[in-house]
């Protein structure tokens, strides 16, 4: 771990620099794009029942929407206050009263008529329920009865027939470790959380190149590096404050560059509200944009490597660090002969960059003395995403941008929450401090004071799908317990996801709202417990942001829902129930005895103990991870990985097709139109060439399918790749493939081929097997 600690908040410009304004036109006006002034007083008005207690969040409350880790209005890049519309939009979830009466127990099928957007909207869930098979109305428990009838049921079951999810909702660290113990205690090792369908194989491939499994560099490094590179990620979009640190990167030269197969406009420019300047005239992002095909990064980074290697064979150190690699980096010559067989035809074709954009940033990021890459799900979303990242630590390792200041490698967090889920042992690959290794099982053993079950456990994914297994089988899932999380919008293929939890004997959603698959039947009955926010928390709770900051958030004086109690405490009084023998050992009185285990537990969290007020914060593992290029792994040095270029099969005719966010948060949509290009949700975004193509018109009513599922939308002429589309998600999540796994880190596919018709003559077809016919026949051109 490094041991240069992090300087604290730096300070802007005091003058602006006209030079990055994007146009003289105040505000943006007649541009497309966010309006926060608009958005900010929508928020005042929805939260106008509760406005002190709004208030007092924003400004003493550690932020719940992206895991930049602002703490009240500041945070640890840059003074002064932070605040963004997803935060804002997050906010009423917080601050509304408990659904009426008069709306939980009416007939189910009418429930069902609302959207999960409707369903947010009604309220907070107020006390125990439950719907029995054949039931049309849910009925009140007791805590004691819920929890009774859900421990019994855990009794009755083989431990490897239950499972428990957490999402990242607001969840703090004391929820998922108190959870990850509970499930272990229970006896199950099927737990996993929301970073699986998000970063899990950032975690995995930055174990195996670096030994970490976190941004090995902090926000501060953004700020004076020579280049920033987003790769995959829409920072701009899904972490809105990330624009100020940008700004601040441009103020003192960062070059920025963006590889996404969309030309993002919120990456373009930005009206940064928080900047004076920016607000009114806007800022210019990105210097440069590399439209890639879906798919096509791992071919992109060899044709960046590639040019390096024949730098090298004219001038000894013109492109790779040598003082670096020879010193702390294992596998170079591997890796260059695995490169060098790769001819440049090969490479443009997958990557659809051509060999002198590839050069071009290969020559620029060769003559850079320092570097950051960012990346998000454009990178981690595939079905060989381990190895996407795996390629992008290969690029830090040659350039030695690992270890220093302005240097570094960041898995970009969409959710305050995710960063700490792992850490915390809520994983089924990983335990608190560690992975499931002898040596870490048996550390965890001795801190936790039973014997952990030593069967591998379940992704979240294949626990889904387990559901669907004979009644015999050892692995039936009957039981699902879930905190928050609809993965009927979260999972591809929503028609089966249905199927499956449908198929569960009792499903448990420990959640703050309704959302469709808690209205879902199930074989024998469906219980909902109503759960606190952070901000309702007794003793606060933490949470860990991208850079590696442990938050406090204090409990924060206002309105409760009555029976609503904290995460931690429901796992606690679940797990004494199901093993009453063994309740000694969960006996948490209050949050600081939760934080004070965990310190044990894990580490390198050593400190969360000592987190007790507002504003209380450390960070783990120093600045920089891997500082000084020294690795922690068995010989100290970080390891080139040589990865094959992915098999991208597409026929004549056909289109890549991948998802993309709007303005939501995870899956909760907070508007039908996107503010950054003025899109409708079922928008499918097209490049014009290709639509003329097709005789499609802008705004044209299209179906968009393949043997996974069908979509219904409207065309969009944007600046897509060539030969590629996006879908909004999860609008689109029927195109995606079930069953489809990244090979090391689990993650579900959501990329694939489809083909685009318009409506009208997709519906023009008498004959049902059309679909069919025509997939079969591209198909058959591919083979």
């Amino acid at each position: 771990m490094g041991k240069t600690k992090h300087t604290g908040p730096m300070k802007l410009p005091k003058l602006p620099d006209p030079k990055l304004w994007v146009s003289p036109i105040p505000f943006g006006l007649g541009k497309v794009k966010p309006h926060h002034l608009r958005d900010t007083v929508k928020v005042v008005w929805e939260n106008r029942d509760n406005l002190s207690y709004a208030a007092r969040i924003l400004t003493q409350g550690v932020c719940d929407g992206c895991a930049l880790g602002v703490s009240g209005l500041h945070d640890q890049t840059l003074a002064g206050p932070h605040l963004c519309t997803t935060r804002l939009n997050v906010l009423r979830l917080n601050t509304m009263p408990a659904i009426k009466d008069e709306v939980i127990f009416q007939d189910i099928h009418e429930l069902r008529k609302l959207s999960s957007t409707e369903l947010r909207k009604l309220g907070r869930i107020p006390y125990p329920l439950m719907r029995r098979k054949g039931e049309d109305r849910f009925k009140r428990l007791t805590w004691d009865e819920a929890l009774t009838i859900i421990a019994d049921k855990m009794k009755e079951l083989d431990p490897k027939q239950m499972a428990f999810y957490l999402t990242s909702r607001g969840i703090t660290n004391e929820s998922y470790y108190v959870a990850a113990k509970a499930a272990r205690l229970i006896g199950t090792n099927n737990i996993d959380n929301a970073s699986r369908i998000c970063h899990s194989p950032s975690k995995t491939a930055l174990k195996r190149s670096l030994g970490i499994g976190a941004s090995s560099c902090t926000y501060k490094d953004w700020i004076g590096t020579d280049v920033l590179v987003f790769w995959g990620s829409v920072a701009a979009n899904n972490q809105p404050v990330s624009t100020k640190y940008m700004y601040a990167a441009k103020r003192k030269g960062t070059k920025i560059i963006v590889i996404n197969p969309y030309h993002e406009p919120a990456m373009d420019e930005y009206w940064v509200p928080s900047i004076p300047d920016s607000a009114l005239f806007g800022t210019k992002l990105a210097d440069d944009f590399y439209q890639v095909n879906i798919g096509g990064d791992i071919a992109f980074m060899h044709g960046i490597m590639k040019h390096w290697f024949e730098m090298e064979n004219e001038k000894r150190g013109s492109a790779i660090n040598y003082d670096f690699v020879e010193k702390h980096v294992n596998g170079f010559d591997k890796l260059k002969q695995h490169v060098e067989q790769y001819d440049w035809e090969a490479l443009e074709k997958s990557s659809g960059i051509s060999k002198e954009r590839m050069k071009e940033l290969a020559k620029m990021l060769a003559a850079a003395n320092s570097g950051v890459f960012v990346w998000s799900m454009g990178l981690t979303q595939h079905r060989f995403g381990t190895d996407n990242i795996s390629q992008v630590a290969n690029l830090a390792l040659l350039r030695g941008f690992i270890g220093r200041e302005h240097c570094g490698v960041m898995p970009i967090r969409g959710h305050s929450g995710v960063q700490g889920s792992g850490e915390m042992g809520a994983d089924p690959f990983s335990l608190p401090g560690g992975g499931f290794d002898k040596e870490t099982v048996e550390r965890i053993e001795n801190v936790w004071g039973f014997e952990l079950p030593k069967w591998q456990g379940d992704m979240v994914g294949v626990s889904l799908e387990n559901a669907l297994l004979p009644d015999d089988h050892e692995r039936k899932l009957k039981l699902y317990y879930m905190s928050g999380g609809n993965f009927l919008e979260t999972m591809p293929n929503p028609d089966f996801v249905k199927q499956c939890l449908e198929n569960l004997e009792l499903r448990v959603h420990q959640d703050i709202i309704f959302n469709t698959s808690t209205l879902l039947d199930a074989k024998e009955a469906v219980i909902v417990l109503p759960a606190m926010t952070r901000y309702e928390q007794p003793g606060g709770g933490t949470s860990t942001s991208t850079e590696r900051m442990v938050y406090f958030s204090p409990e924060i004086k206002g309105p409760r829902i009555e029976e609503a109690r904290a995460e931690w405490q429901i796992f606690v009084d679940l797990a004494k129930r199901v093993k009453p023998e063994r309740k000694h050992l969960m006996n948490f009185q209050d949050a600081f005895a939760v934080r004070a285990e965990i310190a044990k537990a894990a580490p390198d969290y050593d400190g969360i103990q000592h987190l007790k007020h507002k504003g209380d914060v450390f960070q783990w593992g120093g600045a920089w991870l891997c500082e000084d290029g020294i690795c922690p792994t068995e010989d100290g040095k970080g390891n080139l990985i040589t990865v094959e270029l992915p098999e991208l099969r597409k026929a004549e005719g056909q289109f890549y097709a991948t998802s993309r966010r709007g303005k939501q948060f995870n899956s909760m949509i907070y508007s039908e139109r996107d503010p950054f290009n003025g899109a409708d949700r079922y928008d499918v975004l097209m490049f014009r060439e290709d639509a003329e193509k097709l005789g499609i018109q802008d705004g044209e009513a299209v179906v968009v399918y393949n043997r996974h599922g069908l979509f219904q939308g409207r065309a969009k002429v944007e600046n897509v790749k060539q030969g590629n589309i996006a879908v909004y998600w999860p609008e689109g999540n029927s195109l995606f493939p079930k069953g489809v796994y990244e090979q090391y880190a689990g993650i579900p596919e959501y990329n694939t081929t489809v083909i685009v018709e318009k409506a009208e003559t997709f519906y023009a077809q008498k004959d049902v097997k059309y679909k069919e016919k025509r997939i079969e026949e591209l198909e058959m051109e591919v083979g």
